[in-house]
């Protein structure tokens, strides 16, 4: 499937740019979060006069991300968790509680897909985890697993 792309996506292209995606990905994905347009000669000449519009909507999101990655970088998340004699936890720590955390704790919005776990949390210890808010902006953060104390 070709696609014209309305804003930068990382591994992919930046905006104005024609990409070949799976059909999966470009449908369910790039079309329908408003991210990609099927690529034809109206489509194409459309991004052509919209493209600074575009460059600039992509700056103030840029931008935006940048605030928020200001607030959580090089940041300690800590979790309290029940575990095993050997340190395993009963369950692992997902993406959507660690973006819970985050607004409770920094306020700032943070979708799971943004996470990127490296390796799965399911040991005490700490962890580190990328946030990827734009295909410019990101973020590091430690995850750190604590075994509640038992009575």
């Amino acid at each position: 499937m070709e696609l014209i792309l309305l804003e930068n996506i990382l591994n992919l292209g930046n905006i104005g740019d024609k990409v070949k995606v799976k059909n999966g990905y470009g449908r369910n994905y790039l079309l329908k979060q408003g991210k990609a347009l099927r690529f034809n000669k109206e489509n194409q000449s459309y991004v052509e006069k919209k493209k600074d519009e575009l460059n600039k909507k992509n700056v103030e999101i840029k931008n935006k991300f940048k605030e928020i990655s200001k607030l959580v970088n090089k940041k300690v998340f800590i979790f309290k968790r029940e575990s095993k004699e050997n340190g395993e936890l009963y369950g692992s720590i997902k993406p959507k509680e660690i973006t819970n955390l985050i607004k409770e704790e920094v306020k700032a919005d943070v979708s799971p897909s943004q996470i990127i776990l490296k390796d799965e949390l399911n040991k005490v210890g700490t962890f580190n985890a990328s946030i990827n808010f734009h295909s410019e902006v990101k973020a590091i953060i430690s995850i750190k697993i604590d075994k509640i104390q038992s009575k």
